[in-house]
């Protein structure tokens, strides 16, 4: 398939909107990823501040859930930006491709930081 040249400048102003629109998403994962590092705080802090029976395993899993949903968030800001960047340059092109992969990654993990949830709800009940 061959590329088709970059269109001028001037003609971009046509496509404002949807350059509004990459960012709008773009700036929504960015706040994803900051409430999934929120998540992984809270449920850190909360866990050594609330509790007053210690149990070295669950001490452990909770530590393991923040550090995962920090990594999470980091990996949510890295990812979306590149993918901001990319519909970025589709969008200049005149092409678009959907972005399957990001999707699948960012759902995978983050049922991966529900099922750790829920399995500490039921470690500390």
């Amino acid at each position: 398939m061959a590329r088709r040249p970059p269109p001028e400048k001037k003609n971009q102003l046509i496509y404002t909107q949807q350059h509004l629109a990459n960012e709008r998403t773009y700036l929504a994962w960015i706040r994803t990823g900051i409430s999934i590092v929120g998540v992984g705080f809270l449920a850190t802090s909360l866990h050594f501040t609330m509790g007053s029976t210690r149990n070295q395993f669950v001490d452990v899993f909770t530590i393991a859930l923040g550090i995962f949903a920090c990594l999470f968030g980091l990996i949510i800001i890295f990812t979306s930006t590149q993918n901001y960047k990319k519909k970025r340059q589709q969008i200049i092109n005149e092409t678009f491709y959907p972005s399957n992969m990001h999707i699948t990654l960012i759902s995978s993990m983050l049922a991966v930081v529900i099922v750790m949830v829920i399995i500490y709800f039921f470690m500390i009940m």
